[in-house]
């Protein structure tokens, strides 16, 4: 039989300054929640719409302007889902859900994140088991910023 790769465990902090370098954002602050599968990225002004071609896009507003390196531009997906998903107060939600380009301890980790409105939530972005289990993470809680530090 044949074994698994062990991926090195790697110490991540309860909090985490990530960058999204498909989006050109540096800095987030990000949520650890070991409670969550999935991530979740802030966005606004989410709308679907059909182009002539038939095609569908997810048009949305990343972040807010509370964050410094929002813009206040529309993104645009094509490819895009839509799932069910448990809030942290168990209610079912609908979400759109991208695939996208995250960065950690300057390593880049293509992942899925849900789309919801967390303006009522304190950090924007959320970073689930997913994500910690694929990149070899384990968290200590006692820390923060420890895979933005160089």
């Amino acid at each position: 039989m044949k074994k698994k790769k062990q991926v090195p465990k790697r110490i991540i902090g309860r909090l985490e300054l990530v960058d999204f370098p498909q989006f050109q954002i540096e800095g987030v602050e990000a949520k650890i929640d070991t409670g969550a599968y999935t991530g979740a990225i802030h966005c606004s002004n989410m709308q679907v719409v059909k182009l002539d071609d038939g095609q569908m896009r997810l048009r949305v507003n990343l972040l807010d302007d509370a964050h410094p390196n929002f813009d206040g531009c529309l993104m645009e997906f094509t490819d895009f889902s839509l799932r069910t998903i448990k809030s942290s107060i168990g209610e079912a939600q609908r979400r759109y859900i991208i695939r996208t380009v995250i960065r950690l301890f300057d390593e880049d980790f293509t992942t899925e994140f849900s789309l919801s409105d967390r303006s009522d939530m304190k950090y924007p972005v959320l970073i689930g088991r997913s994500l910690l289990r694929r990149g070899g993470f384990l968290v200590n809680v006692s820390k923060r910023y420890v895979a933005h530090k160089k």
